[in-house]
């Protein structure tokens, strides 16, 4: 009986023991830091697309395709890098007639809408403006949009992360002090959201060319958590 009772009185000690290592583990502060860091771009993405209708369908690609290789070509001529061009999409769709829900009669293709859409990088801003007045001038007549950003985010996604974690440390101290505790060393640091992406901030300044382009700036943004262990 009392090896059993000897027994029983060592579980309880071990168990306590497991429970206060785990109150113990449960003593921390958890925050999530955030940075962005700000700064003028250097790239441009601009993307036009031309797209054409006609009754048969290889006339209607015919006329988009001579279009589009005017376009290459000009953006060969300009100096633009071929890796800097990209075709995002090109589409052949039937135009249809007697498609109303009113009318009686058979649905019927009368025609083909052909479609070409080209994205391109432009290294030198100051050239976006009279690039895309070029591409409208041979061909264009779809603009889809353009966006700015940086050649080489990195260095400016380390500085992010960096100011992410100075805001963590910053809200951890925060609370210690309001909690009355005092705040011990990092446990674990989280980085989230992969690579930063430039976002577009505010239209700031306008650049030259046939079309004027504001280039404004970007920001990149970084976002961490991060576990601090409470001192005794």
């Amino acid at each position: 009986m009392a090896r059993i009772v000897s027994m029983l009185a060592l579980s309880a000690l071990l168990l306590g023991s497991a429970v206060a290592a785990e109150e113990g583990d449960a003593r921390q502060i958890t925050v999530t830091g955030h940075g962005q860091i700000a700064a003028a771009p250097d790239m441009a993405t601009v993307t036009v697309g031309v797209t054409h209708a006609e009754r048969e369908a290889r006339a209607a690609m015919s006329v988009v395709s001579a279009s589009v290789a005017r376009i290459l070509e000009r953006l060969t001529a300009e100096g633009i890098d071929p890796r800097d061009v990209q075709t995002r999409r090109l589409t052949l769709n039937p135009l249809w007639s007697n498609r109303s829900s009113v009318s009686k009669d058979n649905p019927e293709i009368t025609g083909f809408s052909a479609s070409n859409m080209v994205m391109v990088r432009v290294r030198d801003l100051n050239r976006v403006g009279d690039i895309l007045d070029a591409l409208l001038g041979d061909g264009a007549n779809e603009f889809h949009g353009l966006s700015f950003g940086l050649q080489d985010p990195d260095p400016l996604a380390d500085d992010a992360r960096r100011a992410a974690v100075a805001d963590g440390i910053a809200r951890a101290r925060l609370l210690a002090e309001a909690a009355g505790v005092t705040l011990g060393p990092v446990q674990s640091i989280s980085d989230h959201g992969g690579e930063p992406r430039p976002q577009m901030m505010e239209m700031a300044s306008a650049r030259g060319g046939a079309m004027p382009v504001a280039g404004g700036e970007v920001t990149v943004q970084a976002t961490v958590t991060m576990v601090f262990v409470i001192g005794e």
